[in-house]
């Protein structure tokens, strides 16, 4: 792997780690559905319009079907989920659930990928749920029906993320779609299926500015900028090897808490860390096959 392509994956996972804490601001204001809604829509019309401007062929007719299957399981699912888990679960949980999307993307791509799983690969995958575990401490939030069901949704949405890097892979630039036209279609056609629920999901009150501005970051960075580097970087190294970028996002959700919340940083945060930096390493220099 280039450092051109690790330095993204940390630059991502920085931007997805602050997703966590905007959805903990926003979506007990604005709801879980109205909050997947504007972010889904927002970035949409941000990718759509660059795409416009760099002169990508979208080629809707054609792509039409990819683009709708994409949004549905990339952005659709997993916004919804984890705006509802927002509602029951620290954003440090909803990461480390998050982080089970590379164990699904390589169960997926030995499925329809042909993709073999290493010795060294499965054993960088385990490390990094490890890791993350010992980041936010297993087994710190009570189990009740409301949180296992949102913890469900996590797992779901992890599983969703998966999935959808199995179709950017095999429909990827330079043989099938162009990687940001996959990332502003799926994103365009996953706000088409939102919008019509915005009616029956308006809240009580108008959201704060700061629920709104956290919506907007979300839309435009965690959203927008980050489909934009990540659907390339499926195509190019492996869905396997670009989701490894979960097992950093608990670390700068952490992070940012303690810069922005002043909320503090433990020894099981520092061991967590080294963890997942091995994990990740395991993972990004295990052999393609």
């Amino acid at each position: 792997m280039s450092a051109a392509d690790l330095a993204k994956l940390v630059f991502l996972s920085a931007i997805w780690g602050g997703s966590f804490i905007f959805l903990r601001v926003a979506a007990p204001e604005a709801g879980p559905l109205l909050t997947a809604t504007l972010r889904t829509t927002l970035a949409g019309l941000a990718l759509v319009a660059f795409a416009m401007t760099t002169r990508v062929k979208m080629d809707w007719r054609a792509n039409l079907k990819p683009f709708a299957v994409v949004g549905l399981f990339a952005v659709v699912i997993p916004f919804s989920c984890f705006s509802f888990a927002a509602l029951h679960l620290p954003a440090s949980h909803s990461a480390v659930l998050n982080s089970t999307a590379p164990l699904f993307g390589a169960v997926f791509s030995m499925i329809w990928l042909a993709e073999r799983l290493t010795m060294q690969k499965l054993a960088g995958l385990l490390m990094g749920i490890a890791g993350v575990a010992i980041l936010v401490g297993a087994g710190t939030v009570a189990m009740n029906p409301t949180t296992v069901a949102a913890v469900a949704a996590c797992l779901v949405a992890a599983a969703g993320y998966a999935l959808s890097s199995i179709i950017v892979k095999k429909t990827g630039h330079p043989d099938g779609i162009h990687p940001i036209a996959m990332a502003a279609g799926s994103m365009a056609l996953g706000s088409l299926v939102m919008l019509p629920t915005v009616p029956f999901s308006l809240p009580p009150a108008m959201p704060s500015f700061a629920a709104l501005a956290c919506i907007l970051a979300m839309a435009l960075l965690s959203s927008g900028l980050a489909q934009a580097l990540f659907i390339p970087l499926i195509v190019k190294i492996g869905p396997t090897r670009a989701m490894s970028v979960s097992f950093l996002i608990p670390l700068f959700s952490m992070l940012w808490a303690f810069l922005f919340l002043h909320e503090s940083i433990g020894m099981s945060t520092v061991a967590g860390g080294a963890v997942v930096l091995v994990a990740m390493a395991l993972v990004l220099t295990a052999p393609k096959a």
